[in-house]
């Protein structure tokens, strides 16, 4: 197989507004027009970027942070929390007060009703508010978990928690996920089973949990909207999301 992109959403597909630019619309088109194989990377679960992949006809993606891996529509890797971890991560929840929110393949469920660390950084990248069940991890695979807290309280659960990474991309929320999982441990997975060299891979990201993915790649492309840190680790910094990035960072990149 040839090239292929993984693209992550918030902040890279997806503009300011929540939109996908017409410009990288149709760079994705022109993209599959040349047999590029395009992905997605993201810490979403697979239902919450559908509205996305459908359209452009992506099939492949590396989900929840790379706890659920999809190539050509199978899953072909996935990594479940150990429910035993979960049920001392609610114990603490519950004594301080902070909400999680359970995330499988297919749906979410929260702690918590109608808390309003939830409905704000749910809001922000326009996903509804998750329903509510505090037993959901009993009763099928969890892949991640959401923290709700204020910058600076997920210490103790880092400290309690060697097993897991905390990883903020809202002022109050926080993915949870196995240590060892990320973005880059699901691209090198699809490199593997696609038989893609590394060389033949570029990532286009903005956030924290994208730092690996940006490094693994053969060449990782940070968006112009993404932090300092985040920038250290690319190739090459295209615009802002709002300006097109996407198209331009293909441009750069020599695929368009």
């Amino acid at each position: 197989m040839g090239k292929m992109v993984f693209f992550d959403v918030d902040g890279t597909l997806l503009n300011s507004r929540n939109e996908v630019p017409p410009a990288t619309v149709d760079a994705i088109l022109r993209l599959k027009e040349k047999d590029v194989k395009v992905a997605i990377a993201t810490g979403r679960a697979p239902f919450m970027f559908e509205f996305i992949r459908k359209p452009l006809g992506i099939d492949t993606f590396v989900s929840l942070n790379g706890q659920y891996v999809v190539v050509d529509g199978r899953p072909i890797f996935q990594f479940k929390m150990d429910p035993r971890h979960i049920e001392r991560l609610l114990e603490i929840g519950k004594e301080k007060g902070h909400p999680f929110v359970f995330m499988s393949h297919d749906r979410m469920c929260a702690t918590m009703n109608g808390h309003s660390y939830i409905k704000e950084s749910m809001r922000s990248i326009n996903v509804p508010e998750p329903g509510y069940d505090p037993e959901f991890y009993k009763k099928g695979p969890v892949y991640q978990m959401l923290l709700f807290c204020e910058p600076g309280e997920e210490k103790e659960y880092e400290a309690e928690f060697p097993m897991f990474r905390f990883l903020r991309w809202h002022r109050y929320a926080l993915d949870v996920m196995p240590k060892g999982g990320s973005k880059a441990e699901g691209i090198r997975r699809i490199s593997e089973y696609c038989r893609i060299s590394k060389s033949d891979i570029f990532a286009f990201g903005d956030g924290m949990n994208d730092i690996e993915m940006l490094h693994f790649a053969g060449k990782g492309i940070a968006m112009g909207n993404a932090p300092d840190i985040v920038k250290r680790y690319a190739d090459y910094v295209t615009k802002h999301v709002d300006e097109d990035g996407v198209y331009h960072g293909l441009i750069a990149a020599g695929l368009l």
